[in-house]
């Protein structure tokens, strides 16, 4: 179990909620091992922002080390979450 507190932003909770339910149980799963496991990778055009690879599904999150949260600012398919 994981010492960081997961904070799931509007735009993340509302991808995972559009998803099967075998599928929002395995992007929650992934989710909840940050920011210890997982195909993680830092972004080099979005500095702090980390990106954790789920299959064809993409999460965006940043790590708050000081209050030891880790935030989701989105999540979504690999050639959507980019944008914007």
């Amino acid at each position: 179990m994981s010492k960081y507190k997961i904070v799931l932003m509007k735009p993340a909770r509302k991808f995972i909620e559009r998803q099967t339910p075998n599928q929002q149980e395995r992007i929650l799963k992934a989710i909840y091992k940050l920011p210890d496991e997982g195909d993680t990778k830092g972004l080099t055009a979005q500095k702090d922002n980390y990106r954790l690879r789920i299959g064809d599904v993409r999460v965006i999150y940043t790590i708050k080390e000081d209050i030891l949260t880790v935030e989701v600012l989105n999540a979504g398919n690999r050639g959507d979450v980019y944008k914007g």
